[in-house]
């Protein structure tokens, strides 16, 4: 490679990178983010019809994912992560015009509308296009950097969100949420998409052009033949559900230890710091082997269920940890999965796992909202906690089996044959 052609390489993932790192800011940059549970409690929705609405949420996120996925794969995923924001912004706005519960569904559906459109379309996006410029390696850094933008601009909103709803109410907070949409959507006009490039890690060319129809059936294909693909999807779902779904909770569990409604995004910014932590980690823990993989789940379900138990503000510095610890292992999940497509239907394959990761959501949902009605929100935190070990004990059993002896130091996570 010449110094010229290695200088617009570096040129084109540094664009990629910076229009990444916006987009990712910008989406968590929602006011609403760290007080819509205090919105909906505050319109007299109980916890039973709460987590109903997650479950709405989730189910229309299911039921759009893989369609929008292979929509993205045969069309173009810059388009899709463009409409995301605008489709979400409509739900948020509903919210604050005519706040009830039928409102509050119908603005779920257009989030899970949102969210389905921008799924497996950013990632697919954004390992293509570093593969185009022989940067595939750099996914993990690149795409932790981004879950930290994310995290960055989640703890810009929990800041604001407070004195915004102090001064001027829940529409203030909406007003805000739905600008950050519109910039959002902006940003996403000036991603690099070469379609027309073939690319080593897809295997084909984006010239290929399967039709919605064939990129679909490719991408179930490759997650059903391929049993490390397979193994990938599952991992991202079992490590992201339980973690993404007690986040909606977060607030309830910080007002249940006796602080006010406008101390509550301060607690949360606690635990918001501890997962931009665990997204900049990322780089460093690439080569965590499996057992090491496992002590890291094991710690995430210590920590949270410990820092749920205290009932005190400072059980909030237990959670940060038990986030940071998840946030590190969805993001070298992520990567793994990213790493092991070699098929042109990467943003169907994707979407797959968010699937997978939003079907459990819901039972995560349903299994909450009965533990918190009759033990409260800390026992719930605690019980949702099992899971982590429940992996942490099939990983290594698995591996265990799979070599016929304990866990070697040298078997890896991404890339590697859990």
């Amino acid at each position: 490679m010449t110094l010229t052609s290695a200088r617009v390489r570096d040129r084109g993932v540094r664009r990629l990178s910076a229009t990444l790192y916006g987009y990712a800011f910008l989406s968590e940059l929602v006011l609403l983010y760290p007080v819509y549970a205090l919105l909906f409690a505050d319109t007299g929705l109980s916890v039973w019809q709460i987590s109903s609405l997650f479950v709405l949420w989730s189910a229309s996120a299911i039921l759009l994912e893989v369609p929008s996925g292979a929509w993205a794969d045969a069309v173009s995923r810059r388009l899709l992560l463009c409409l995301a924001p605008l489709v979400t912004a409509v739900g948020y706005a509903v919210w604050v015009l005519s706040p009830s519960y039928p409102a509050f569904a119908v603005g779920f559906l257009l989030w899970g509308a949102g969210g389905a459109l921008a799924s497996g379309a950013l990632e697919a996006l954004v390992f293509t296009e570093l593969d185009r410029r022989g940067a595939a390696g750099r996914y993990a850094r690149v795409i932790g950097r981004a879950k930290t933008a994310e995290i960055l601009g989640a703890l810009a909103s929990t800041a604001l969100a407070g004195p915004v709803l102090a001064a001027d109410g829940y529409p203030a907070v909406g007003a805000a949420s739905v600008l950050a949409c519109l910039l959002t959507a902006a940003v996403a006009t000036r991603f690099p998409e070469d379609r027309t490039t073939t690319s080593a890690g897809d295997g084909v060319g984006e010239d290929d052009d399967l039709g919605w129809w064939a990129s679909l059936r490719a991408g179930l294909a490759e997650a059903r033949a391929v049993s490390a693909v397979r193994a990938a999807v599952l991992l991202v779902a079992g490590v992201a559900a339980v973690w993404g779904a007690l986040d909606e909770y977060t607030p309830l569990l910080a007002r249940d230890t006796g602080v006010g409604s406008q101390t509550v995004p301060l607690l949360l910014l606690l635990v918001w710091a501890g997962v931009t932590v665990g997204g900049l980690l990322a780089p460093a823990f690439e080569r965590l082997t499996t057992r090491g993989y496992a002590a890291l789940l094991g710690l995430a379900a210590l920590t949270l269920a410990g820092g749920a138990l205290t009932g005190h503000p400072a059980g909030f510095g237990l959670i940060a940890v038990a986030f940071c610890a998840c946030q590190l292992a969805t993001v070298l999940a992520d990567a793994r999965l990213q790493a092991r497509i070699v098929g042109p239907s990467r943003a169907t394959v994707t979407s797959l796992a968010g699937m997978a990761t939003d079907v459990t959501i819901i039972g995560v949902y349903v299994g909450y909202g009965l533990v918190a009605t009759t033990a409260g929100n800390a026992v719930a935190f605690a019980v949702s906690a099992l899971p982590y070990l429940l992996v942490a004990v099939l990983l290594v059993a698995v591996r265990t089996r799979a070599t016929g002896r304990p866990p070697a130091g040298r078997t890896t996570v991404v890339g590697g044959g859990v």
